[in-house]
């Protein structure tokens, strides 16, 4: 567990990229993954909005993912372990890094065929609170032909990350642009922010 933890620190102080190839287990991965695509099928994930507090809007011109936001006291089995595993994250990265990491906030995204994200930062213009950036993918056998690939501005130039089964992208909310590229097939992922505030 640590190991990942350690990839995605050093990864991120070296190129303000935090990337863990394995921050889910094989296991988990799979049972977040059927837990998505059940909530998807009962049509209880919702298209996501831009903005917040009275900016609040939808806008499928600038996104067009559907969310579902995470309960870290829900019985599901599985979300259990996952929060389990972003507690572990944040107590080792407070301690080592000295984050003042508080509170956490996240949801299942899927991308159906045809959706994107266009470029934008993560923090609010009216709330500071989210300090870092999580996205964990859970696409398996995942191809370059399919396309939803996360672009990250660091200006003058962007990298390209895959979004690959089990794979942690790890980055500041405030300090990078990013977008989801356009997708040909289903993506699905849990993304979510590390805050100062409670």
């Amino acid at each position: 567990m640590q190991s990942s933890f350690e990839d995605l620190i050093s990864s991120f102080l070296e190129n303000k990229i935090g990337i863990s190839n394995s921050f889910l287990s094989n296991d988990l991965a799979l049972k977040l993954k059927t837990n998505l695509l059940t909530l998807y099928k009962q049509k209880d994930l919702k298209a996501a909005s831009i903005g917040n507090d009275y900016l609040l809007n939808t806008d499928d011109t600038i996104r067009r993912d559907k969310i579902f936001w995470l309960d870290k006291y829900s019985n599901n089995y599985s979300e259990k372990l996952f929060f389990e595993l972003i507690d572990a994250f944040v107590l080792y990265l407070n301690s080592t890094c000295f984050t003042g990491i508080r509170s956490y906030e996240f949801h299942y995204a899927m991308y159906e065929k045809g959706a994107f994200y266009k470029k934008h930062l993560d923090q609010f213009k009216t709330d500071t609170g989210r300090a870092f950036s999580m996205v964990m993918y859970l696409n398996e056998s995942w191809r370059v032909k399919d396309g939803g690939q996360l672009k990250v501005y660091l200006e003058p130039k962007f990298e390209i990350i895959s979004p690959e089964n089990k794979k942690c992208v790890f980055f500041r909310s405030n300090e990078l642009a990013h977008e989801v590229l356009l997708t040909s097939v289903s993506r699905m992922s849990i993304t979510g922010w590390l805050k100062t505030s409670l």
